[in-house]
């Protein structure tokens, strides 16, 4: 059955990574294509640490850029070549620094960014594809015919209608929530992200994280950076300017003794941390929802006319050691462009008829990723003593190791010992032991 005739073929709400990218590749197979962003433009409203896994971005530009996209002309700030993991209590500071030539082989790049850089960047790239975009415009309903298929939008006082929408408007997804189905999530699977951006010169940052030009560190903190609340700190080296911050989850914060200003403002100060901003001044500050859960809270995410990607499909995995959520944005938004242009040319957008977003979905490294670490939100979020005992137990070992002020010495094994028998044994290797099964 032919379909009916809409304003246009694909209407794309927000302008993310996910809704950019889906926009640029729904253009690339010819359709009609609008997005609708809230913000003034792309970007002023999107918040993230800062790095992008690049992987899923070249994947896009290898099959549909032919060539118009010159890798070197994308905004990132720098290439990430120093893995930084920090584990700090009030007094002291444990930090593994990690570089390897592997982080520069191609496929396996990173690199920190600013958002309201590289978003506009990626809404310029679907404009130049063909997709009209309008800023500064809420979108308040998805339209519904007699059926219940969603057929279109209304963004102020206009309807305007579609054969699919691609909802991607990050995680507090209003219209997920109210014409999808989809679940408010719980507080204990939403962290309330803060960040803030310091200005320095190139040469500053690449002393103070020891990076060669135009190279980068990322830094992970636990511990006394959340007062011991679930939760952890980073910090990007920029190419002009660092980004740090922090992320907590909400439930634990609000339980606290604490804030997350407070906690803020004492990451800032700690000696970890001091040194790198030392002089700089703030230039951004911004605060944000981050989801928690991984595959846990990911909701329906096809129906009938309408797909959901990115934060909006709650598509970020924090494993303590590694964020990530750009990467699965970026291809989440290839795969709906994909799906809903398959369906309109079979002119069946009916549940059934998109249900190829579904399959590629979970037969790519989104879906089987977030399964595969399914259970760590849990651990994490049970999982007390990594936020508050075991800095200071490190902190502990690293003094009895390096400390020499006369008195004499044991061996190291006695030295050390007590310290970890104080926790007990048996705990310290249950939790270790369910941490690495999860991980």
């Amino acid at each position: 059955m032919p379909l009916e005739e809409r304003d246009f073929d694909v209407v794309v709400v927000g302008c993310g990574c996910a809704g950019s990218i889906a926009a640029y590749v729904a253009a690339k197979h010819g359709k009609s294509v609008l997005v609708v962003e809230r913000g003034e433009f792309a970007g002023t409203k999107n918040m993230t640490g800062g790095r992008i896994y690049a992987h899923s971005l070249k994947k896009v530009l290898d099959d549909y850029a032919e060539g118009e996209v010159d890798w070197a002309d994308i905004p990132f700030e720098r290439k990430i070549t120093h893995e930084r993991i920090a584990m700090i209590d009030p007094a002291s500071n444990m930090t593994i620094d990690y570089t390897s030539e592997k982080f520069s082989e191609e496929g396996s790049e990173s690199y920190s960014v600013l958002r309201a850089t590289f978003d506009g960047w990626l809404a310029e790239l679907a404009e130049n594809a063909g997709c009209e975009i309008i800023s500064g415009i809420a979108v308040e309903e998805l339209l519904k015919d007699e059926a219940g298929n969603i057929v279109g939008i209304k963004a102020g006082e206009d309807e305007i209608t579609a054969q699919v929408v691609i909802v991607a408007e990050g995680q507090n997804s209003l219209l997920a929530e109210r014409y999808l189905g989809a679940s408010r999530p719980a507080a204990n699977q939403m962290a309330v992200g803060i960040k803030e951006v310091y200005a320095l010169n190139p040469e500053q940052v690449e002393d103070r994280f020891l990076c060669q030009k135009d190279e980068g560190a990322a830094m992970l903190f636990v511990g006394d950076c959340t007062h011991g609340v679930v939760g952890g700190g980073f910090v990007y080296a920029n190419k002009e300017s660092v980004s740090l911050g922090l992320v907590a989850t909400i439930s634990e914060m609000a339980k606290a003794n604490t804030t997350i200003y407070q906690a803020m403002d004492d990451f800032k100060k700690h000696p970890a941390v001091a040194p790198i901003i030392r002089g700089a001044s703030m230039v951004e500050h911004s605060g944000h929802m981050v989801s928690e859960g991984g595959a846990n809270m990911t909701p329906k995410y096809v129906h009938s006319g309408a797909l959901i990607a990115g934060d909006a499909a709650m598509l970020c995995m924090n494993l303590g050691y590694m964020v990530r959520g750009m990467d699965l944005a970026i291809a989440s938004g290839r795969f709906a462009a994909e799906a809903a242009c398959d369906a309109i040319d079979a002119e069946d957008v009916s549940e059934a008829g998109l249900s190829s977003y579904k399959t590629k979905m979970e037969e790519s490294f989104i879906m089987k990723d977030l399964n595969t670490f399914k259970a760590w939100p849990h651990t994490m979020e049970h999982w007390d003593a990594m936020f508050n005992d075991y800095p200071k137990m490190v902190g502990e070992i690293l003094d009895s190791m390096f400390i020499v002020d006369g008195t004499p010495q044991t061996h190291l094994q006695k030295r050390i010992m007590p310290i970890v028998k104080k926790r007990g044994l048996f705990k310290l290797a249950g939790d270790v032991r369910r941490a690495l099964k999860a991980l």
